[in-house]
């Protein structure tokens, strides 16, 4: 008979709960430094095959990983998966052209546009709907007050937002299904195969030595991995332990995690207006998850 020891080694339930945010934060910090690397490549790839990259490394170690082909898969299961890996590479393509325009802590802040107007717009607590005002609030302090932001960078920061809030969308239905994580596996591995005539292409067009330099793959490994596999990893033994109501708000520590990477690694040390804005950022994601509803938590890919 098993004993309960072993159960509790098993289920992750030895893991002690003070330090689940902790844990987080370790995941998140792996996030975004494999971002923090995606700026150090810019310099001589394109964010677009930069995130490519990432996406292919990240499928790759996840199906290595959940090794989704153990189980049977129907037509159906295929095409939602996919739709949920095109959905998360592309929403990985606009964060990295946005990282490359605009401060690391930035973008992430306003990339939470998507995922705090779906906890608003599917829910008529007057709560959320401040919590919009709010993050809106501090968007508007990190780029619209901001003479020297790159337009262009918010532009798809907000881009970004959009894809997220489409993220949580399919993701919802994947998540109902039982199957997030081998869903997200075979989706990223399945849209890295299917966009990469439309990364790759152009990035021969613009340099195709890149390719011929054993750095690029080496850096997009490790993005993938610091950013995708790891990151998922741990966010699987938090949620285990803590539950869906708790983990959604520690998706509040994002963007500072992100402001403090950028800063450390990136030197992009925030002004006072930006560090205002993040709080801001950061207070909104706290309201619309402190809620009693176990709806499935979305963080970013």
């Amino acid at each position: 008979m098993t004993s309960v020891a072993t159960r509790n080694r098993r289920s992750g339930f030895a893991i002690p709960a003070w330090s689940m945010p902790l844990l987080f934060v370790v995941g998140a910090t792996s996030q975004y430094i494999g971002a923090a690397i995606g700026v150090f490549l810019f310099e001589t790839i394109e964010p677009t095959t930069v995130a490519w990259l990432r996406a292919a490394a990240g499928g790759l170690a996840l199906v290595l990983w959940r090794r989704p082909w153990r189980r049977a898969w129907t037509r159906r299961e295929v095409l939602v998966a996919t739709a949920f890996g095109i959905v998360t590479v592309v929403m990985n393509i606009v964060f990295y052209e946005a990282i490359a325009r605009i401060p690391l802590g930035t973008a992430v802040a306003i990339e939470f546009l998507g995922p705090v107007a779906v906890a608003a717009f599917g829910s008529r607590r007057a709560r959320d709907i401040f919590a919009v005002v709010l993050v809106a609030a501090g968007v508007f302090l990190l780029a619209g007050v901001q003479l020297d932001v790159s337009p262009i960078g918010v532009g798809f920061a907000v881009a970004a937002a959009v894809m997220w809030a489409g993220y949580i969308l399919v993701g919802k239905r994947v998540a109902d299904a039982g199957q997030g994580l081998d869903s997200l596996a075979v989706g990223m591995a399945v849209a890295a195969g299917v966009l990469a005539p439309f990364v790759v292409v152009p990035q021969l067009a613009v340099d195709a030595t890149v390719f011929a330099d054993p750095r690029t793959w080496l850096l997009g490994v490790g993005v993938g991995v610091m950013a995708s596999a790891v990151p998922y990893a741990l966010d699987q033994v938090v949620l285990r332990r803590v539950g869906r109501a708790r983990f959604a708000v520690l998706l509040a520590l994002l963007p500072a995690t992100a402001a403090v990477v950028g800063a450390i690694f990136l030197t992009q040390r925030p002004q006072l207006v930006e560090i205002l804005g993040i709080t801001l950022v950061v207070i909104a994601v706290a309201a619309t998850a402190a809620q009693p509803r176990e709806d499935p938590p979305t963080t970013p890919v």
